[in-house]
């Protein structure tokens, strides 16, 4: 249990600062996913450990969602609750919905596509190490390229309460990218607010705050089919799979926090040009791990 309980803690971990730099979380998992294996409730049904993998790849991701939320309460939650600051809170948080909806139709019509026609979904058809490797060298050599682009240009800063809701879905667009493994949410989303006139930071904040409906939405529809599963064969939860859930999010929670103050902290000062490099070599680590 132990030992169990101790992976569980690293995976949180690694999803709480992946999640939110723009390196892709997926790349780290493909690593991480041979080198410690996660088999919970193996004895409890024969599909169990595969369903509640694949439940645990998503649901950790609540720590981090709830990092955003705690992080930002005074800009997020908070006004909400005062007459004075509600329209500003319901401002932001109508940019933020403009800007997840092109990757929520995008997700959804693209699985549903592939599975016609393939038998397989967006993570089934392109979840490998070459797709995953792929996709992390390109953005990173893009991130580097916007950088330059950048170079000597100030930047003005900028209330997303007020952001034209034409950038809101021009960042949404770029959204769409991250459905291939290996791209990175959050560094496609912060790629497409630089290329459209944000600042480093606002692009940044941008992306968290996009995450939030697009993860609990994703993590809603994993809880019901797991449900449905657990439903369908008069299983119960186990005790260590619900510890092990717990032990995650409590990482990622905490991990998340300290990651999204070192990122904005960090690009505000030397921008997104060291986070493209890490990424080529994380692509090569990765074509290394796949094919040897």
């Amino acid at each position: 249990m132990g030992v169990l309980l101790l992976k569980s803690l690293v995976y949180g971990i690694i999803e709480g600062v992946t999640e939110w730099l723009p390196v892709s979380s997926t790349g780290h998992l493909i690593l991480l996913e041979d080198i410690l294996t996660l088999q919970v409730g193996t004895q409890v049904h024969p599909l169990f450990a595969s369903e509640f993998w694949e439940l645990f790849l998503v649901t950790v991701q609540l720590g981090a969602i709830f990092a955003v939320l705690t992080t930002y309460h005074t800009r997020l939650l908070a006004p909400l609750f005062k007459q004075e600051t509600r329209w500003s809170a319901v401002g932001l948080w109508s940019r933020v919905i403009v800007g997840c909806i092109p990757a929520g139709i995008a997700g959804v019509a693209a699985d549903a596509i592939l599975t016609r026609i393939c038998g397989k979904d967006m993570d089934g058809l392109f979840y490998n190490g070459v797709t995953v490797a792929a996709m992390l060298m390109l953005y990173g050599v893009l991130f580097i390229i916007a950088e330059r682009m950048r170079k000597g240009k100030t930047e003005d800063a900028c209330d997303l309460a007020e952001l034209p809701f034409g950038k809101c879905l021009g960042v949404g667009l770029f959204q769409v990218l991250s459905l291939v493994p290996g791209t990175s949410r959050s560094g496609a989303c912060m790629l497409g607010g630089m290329l459209l006139g944000l600042s480093r930071k606002s692009a940044a904040e941008l992306s968290f705050f996009m995450a939030v409906p697009v993860m609990l939405g994703a993590c809603g529809i994993k809880m019901l089919g797991f449900a449905r599963f657990m439903l369908q064969n008069g299983l119960r939860m186990p005790a260590p799979a619900v510890l092990v859930l717990l032990v995650a999010c409590a990482a990622a929670y905490v991990t998340s926090r300290i990651s999204i103050r070192f990122l904005i902290d960090f690009v505000s000062r030397r921008g997104f040009a060291p986070f493209g490099v890490y990424r080529i070599l994380l692509g090569a680590a990765v074509l290394i791990h796949y094919f040897m």
